[in-house]
């Protein structure tokens, strides 16, 4: 049976946005599909049955991208289906996450799952800020227990003037800043910003433009679901034995003392922990489970580090709230590396790597609007040692991908082009020691070991995660977060930048959202620790080496006629195949006759220049050149003056006097030097070697 189609449309930056429910997925729990433009997805939630023995919100978020969406069929010619998510996905479908998790109650255990599917896609609506809206609006006419909705706008900003949701193929390039502001209608939950050295005001002014579109489109979603008939979902917290309870807290006051690790580094902590939890499990085993136990010890250990910094104004390593932790920065500690850094942040240390490579290795992207490139790429490495236990070695997680691509975001503004400096840029950062902000590290990281490679960065750029401990009345902000102090605080606040602007920003909460004058403060403080941090790495290097690795690839470019590029390449590419055989190099050729020829030793650099730009060039009369005789006829010679060009040295041009045979005079492989004397209008060139004996040039 066909359900009743109901649907909801609003204006929204010059373009309609509609959101319809009751048609498509009518066993899902609720499911919207939003249009805008022709770019159309389907945002489904179910909502579960709750889960038991659990301390944790059973949340999943997945972002389904599909070829066909943008008609396309995938390129390997043996596989056809859409396989693992691009990482570009990936980083959608924790961005909504981040802007749903912190709305719902801590006791909700039933298991959500909010699919997002893209159905069609084209060239100016990015569906992933829309897939927010959906998804939210899925989750409302699902009853969901949250103090939602939330909705979700992209922001960007041209020649000082605010854009809602810009434009891909126009607006979106010529934007300073791609900002996306997640707010319910009191507050902001989520931030997301990539930008080109904005101001703090600038950025709080785009929150606020953000916030109030939000607030139209939240209207829309409650409008929408109430048609829809939302009924909210009843739940049942687990009944507790509060006698129980009570004991275990007992025995946890009377022989655990939080303050004692206030001194001690993370890996003795966490072995103090872990060896008076086994004492735990031991006192009230067949009593409840381990998991509870865990639960309760979590939430004193929580709750006190939230008491000492409200009431006591205290960190529990004894900092001022806006104190960075002690700071080490060392470059150049790998020899074979193009350019490594090591940044160490009280106990987080990132080892940071940077590798030049030629253009012709940008990474290639296949995504519903077709093949993208990339040539600066970072990958953060987040192993189980690096918090001092065991895990899965593999693949990388989603947490790092998301890290890795926050700190990509913040360095990418200040890559050099192209044109300024051709090479493909990776950069890895390996987290040998994590007790909280490893994604700021990796971004200083990045600064020192690019530096150290001699990649002319426009700026350097650091950053810094800022926390929250508040109870409503009373807000703390606390400058440099710290492993614990996340645990126990309300929000993750990360900015990173150069001295004059932000570049990157990624701000999750775990409360009902942030002000924006709390906002404004936590910006102003950022700014201050992200300077201060910046002064010390400075004091290590300050600026990018002025040469490159000996072991670094040298690059050479010249510019060619568009129209010469097929005989460089040659039938089949035999010609650029043989160039870059002989001469031991790389070399790329793009459509505007731009050439990167790339290799390690310098000769075979100048080699293939030469040879390049020998096919590429148009010879003209009276020009001279060294070339090697080919071919003896009875009339003359042929002589290759240019790779792939010849020329007639008729008889009458080899010598002063009388010829009767050429190879009187000439044979194939000898060297001589000629002049062109004449092109003819076919394109034949007529050589001399006799006019150069008259010149007196020759011998």
């Amino acid at each position: 049976m066909i359900s009743e189609q109901i649907k909801e449309s609003i204006e929204l930056a010059g373009r309609t946005l509609t959101l319809e429910t009751g048609l498509l997925a009518p066993r899902a729990t609720g499911s919207v599909k939003a249009t805008y433009g022709e770019t159309v997805l389907l945002a489904t939630a179910v909502i579960s049955e709750p889960r038991d023995d659990i301390d944790f919100f059973p949340l999943s978020i997945e972002y389904e991208e599909r070829l066909y969406a943008g008609g396309l069929i995938k390129g390997s010619p043996w596989v056809k289906r859409e396989g693992r998510p691009r990482d570009e996905a990936i980083l959608c479908g924790r961005m909504i996450d981040r802007a749903i998790r912190p709305l719902f109650p801590n006791d909700f255990k039933n298991d959500v799952q909010i699919i997002i599917t893209v159905l069609s896609v084209d060239e100016d609506n990015d569906p992933s800020i829309i897939g927010m809206v959906a998804a939210a609006a899925a989750l409302h006419i699902a009853g969901a227990p949250w103090i939602g909705p939330v909705s979700g706008v992209r922001v960007g900003m041209v020649e000082g003037s605010y854009i809602i949701n810009p434009l891909t193929t126009t607006e979106k390039e010529y934007s300073k800043m791609d900002m996306v502001v997640a707010s319910t209608k009191e507050k902001t939950v989520m931030l997301e910003v990539g930008a080109e050295e904005i101001t703090e005001e600038e950025a709080i002014k785009g929150i606020e433009f953000g916030f109030n579109e939000n607030l139209r489109l939240i209207e829309m979603i409650e409008t929408l679901a109430e048609k829809a008939g939302r009924k909210v979902i009843e739940y049942d917290t687990p009944e507790v034995d509060e006698e129980l309870m009570d004991r275990i807290k007992t025995f946890i006051k009377e022989n655990f003392d939080f303050h004692a690790n206030e001194s001690k580094d993370k890996a003795e902590s966490s072995a103090e922990r872990d060896e008076f939890l086994d004492t735990l499990f031991a006192q009230f085993e067949g009593k409840t489970t381990k998991s509870v136990m865990v639960g309760v010890f979590d939430k004193m250990r929580k709750s006190e580090i939230r008491r000492l910094i409200l009431e006591e104004g205290k960190r529990l390593d004894n900092r001022a709230m806006d104190q960075v932790r002690d700071l080490f920065v060392d470059v150049s500690l790998l020899p074979r590396t193009h350019g490594s850094a090591l940044f160490q942040r009280g106990d987080t240390q990132a080892l940071t790597v940077t590798t030049l490579g030629s253009t012709s290795l940008e990474q290639l992207i296949e995504s519903m609007s077709g093949e993208e490139t990339k040539r600066y790429i970072h990958h953060y490495n987040f192993p189980p040692y690096s918090t001092g236990e065991t895990g899965r070695v593999g693949s990388p997680k989603r947490r790092e991908i998301g890290h890795g691509a926050l700190a990509e975001k913040a360095l990418e503004p200040m890559i050099p082009s192209e044109e300024q400096f051709p090479y493909t840029i990776r950069v890895v950062s390996e987290i040998l020691s994590s007790n909280g902000s490893s994604s700021m590290a990796s971004v200083c990281g990045s600064t020192l070991s690019l530096m150290d490679a001699g990649v002319p960065i426009k700026a350097p750029v650091a950053g810094v995660a800022m926390g929250l401990v508040s109870d409503g009345d009373k807000n703390i902000v606390l400058t440099d977060l710290m492993g614990e102090e996340d645990m126990a605080g309300d929000m993750d606040f990360k900015v990173a930048g150069t001295k004059d602007g932000i570049t990157a920003v990624q701000v999750d909460v775990k409360n009902d959202g942030l002000s924006l004058a709390l906002i404004t403060e936590i910006f102003e403080k950022a700014k201050a620790g992200r300077l201060f941090i910046m002064d010390a790495m400075m004091k290590v290097i300050d600026a990018p080496r002025t040469q490159l690795s000996q072991y670094a690839p040298k690059v050479v470019s010249l510019k060619i006629d568009p129209e010469k590029i097929g005989e460089v390449i040659g039938p089949g590419g035999k010609v650029i195949k043989a160039i870059q055989a002989d001469t031991n190099t790389v070399i790329e050729i793009q459509e505007d006759g731009t050439v990167h020829i790339s290799g390690v030793q310098q000769e075979g650099l100048d080699n293939a220049k030469k040879r390049i730009e020998g096919i590429t060039h148009v010879p003209e009369v009276g020009e001279i050149y060294d070339g090697t005789v080919k071919r003896i006829v009875d009339f003359g010679a042929f002589v290759e003056f240019l790779p792939g060009k010849e020329g007639l040295v008729h008889i009458s041009e080899i010598d002063n006097n009388y010829v009767e045979k050429v190879r009187d005079f000439l044979n194939e492989g000898d060297q001589v030097k000629i002049k062109i004397i004449e092109i003819d209008d076919r394109g034949r060139v007529n050589l001399s070697i006799k006019a150069l004996m008259q010149d007196g040039t020759t011998e």
